[in-house]
């Protein structure tokens, strides 16, 4: 994502603002009971200019006509009591419109009720988003959005969006606001597997163990996915008869199997904006459904690759282990060849959070990217916390060359990971970027990619390359390698020398 550091911009309040006592009686998009999560979709009206916190962000003021909406002025939502949410975001009706404006939010603390301080959220641009001429692209579901903040358990919430003039500093004249501004608040609910991820310091590989309420009640599912034994006999993006390896067993996730992989096989040409997503497996199973791994273990290289230089699989948090309602994405999953290029991100979510909320953390970017923001599925493939632990990101299979909606331009033939947090001066954790190493040196491996390298890959389009633009690109990148961008973050960029080469030893190179 563009980074933007979620810093406090103001001064936190001394005294609690009144809350209205009723929650707002406007209706949601698609909320849900508690325990499934939700998002509450509110939306910003132009506020007056003299009520409390300035800018038109007060109690007091007073909602403007259509007029002063079409001149600019601010928009944003009073101080008001809500349900409860633990990640916010503002999204707007055009993908293609530029937000010139700056959004501040402030949250309500639901266990203290202490309000938060303004704190900044940044327009991402496109510069996180599916390629232009991909069958996601052209759904008709996309919107233009900001990055999401992570605020934990809250019921309150101010939102103020202040319009700037061309040369970005506030002005009497603003510019126009998009339209169709909301205020996206996000429920991650309360899944099973949540307590999957390990805090710092928690014990690793085989010493670590899951603990009994991680387990679905009733028959107790495999909990590991045994690592294949012979990569070398099939397509990485395909199944039987190019059929999603998911249809054998339709009531399995992909992402439950390891199927041999064989990155090179040939494939049906995914670079034809044409291709339709590979189809979904049928709802009729010929037995009892199978539960999904919540883990994939981490498991030695195979030595019989047809690749020389493979490394060992890591430890993976499946989405059935972080909680993904697969019943949210959209049906079906697109392939591309191969990866050639790593891109690393940072989600600029903030770094306030344990390793034990991350996969609360994960749903609540999972359903932001698919109801707030349109897009299809979760955005990157993979992400990493400050712990180390590594998660499935985009469904269709850990060891399949999926494509994502993480880098404009170049989401064909790479893979993004992101990095839970925001990275800009704040330096990564060493356990994290020892995880994106062992992820980038395994998954690259399959298809015989050297981390250390570099590749072409060519671009769809966007504001760094031209599209049909052939870029030179290091084999794993920064987000800003493939899109004027910040990301992933001044601190987490200086790091990747470090992850091109414990990702190459960890291939034996």
């Amino acid at each position: 994502m563009r980074a933007f550091l979620a810093s406090s911009i103001g001064v936190a309040c001394t005294a609690a603002l009144a809350l209205p006592l009723s929650l707002h009686s406007a209706p949601d998009r698609e909320a849900r009971a508690d325990s499934a999560g939700g998002t509450q979709s509110l939306p910003l009206l132009p506020l007056g200019a003299d009520g409390p916190g300035g800018g038109g962000a007060g109690l007091g003021g007073a909602a403007l006509g259509g007029a002063a909406r079409a001149s600019g002025a601010t928009q944003g939502v009073a101080p008001r009591k809500v349900r409860p949410f633990s990640l916010v975001g503002v999204v707007w009706d055009d993908p293609a419109a530029r937000l010139r404006g700056q959004v501040e939010v402030r949250t309500r603390e639901a266990a203290t009720g202490a309000w938060s301080p303004w704190r900044g959220l940044e327009a991402l641009d496109e510069a996180d988003a599916p390629d232009p001429d991909s069958p996601e692209s052209r759904g008709g579901r996309l919107r233009g959005g900001t990055t999401p903040l992570w605020v934990g358990d809250s019921d309150g919430v101010q939102a103020r969006v202040r319009p700037q003039h061309d040369s970005g500093l506030l002005s009497t004249r603003p510019a126009s606001l998009p339209s169709g501004l909301r205020l996206e608040l996000v429920d991650p609910g309360h899944e099973s597997g949540s307590d999957l991820a390990r805090e710092e310091g928690a014990p690793t590989g085989d010493a670590a163990t899951r603990p009994p309420s991680a387990r679905p009640s009733g028959d107790d599912p495999a909990t590991e996915i045994p690592a294949e034994r012979d990569p070398g006999t099939r397509n990485p993006s395909e199944g039987p008869s190019g059929q999603d390896p998911s249809s054998q067993n339709p009531s399995r996730d992909p992402s439950a199997e390891l199927p041999p992989v064989s990155p090179e096989a040939p494939q049906p040409d995914p670079e034809d904006p044409s291709a339709s997503p590979e189809p979904e497996p049928s709802d009729l199973s010929p037995g009892p459904p199978t539960p999904p791994s919540l883990e994939l273990p981490e498991e030695p290289p195979d030595t019989s690759a047809g690749h020389p230089y493979t490394a060992p699989r890591p430890r993976i948090v499946t989405r059935a282990g972080w909680g993904a309602d697969e019943k949210l994405r959209e049906r079906g999953h697109l392939y591309t060849k191969t990866v050639k290029v790593a891109f690393v991100h940072h989600t600029v979510t903030g770094n306030a959070y344990t390793c034990s909320q991350v996969p609360s953390v994960m749903r609540s970017i999972y359903r932001y990217h698919v109801e707030s923001m349109g897009w299809r599925d979760f955005g990157y493939n993979f992400a990493v916390d400050k712990c180390g632990n590594i998660y499935e990101g985009r469904s269709g299979g850990v060891t399949k060359a999926v494509q994502g909606a993480h880098t404009l331009g170049f989401n064909k033939n790479s893979m993004g990971i992101a990095v839970l947090g925001t990275y800009s001066s704040k330096k990564p954790s060493s356990k994290a970027v020892k995880a994106v190493a062992k992820l980038t040196a395994w998954k690259l491996g399959l298809f015989g990619r050297n981390p250390s390298g570099t590749t072409h890959l060519t671009s769809a389009g966007g504001n760094k390359y031209k599209k049909g633009t052939k870029a030179k690109l290091r084999v794993i990148s920064g987000h800003r390698d493939g899109y004027n961008t910040e990301c992933p973050g001044g601190a987490l960029y200086r790091k990747l020398g470090t992850v091109r080469g414990t990702a190459a030893r960890l291939q034996g190179r």
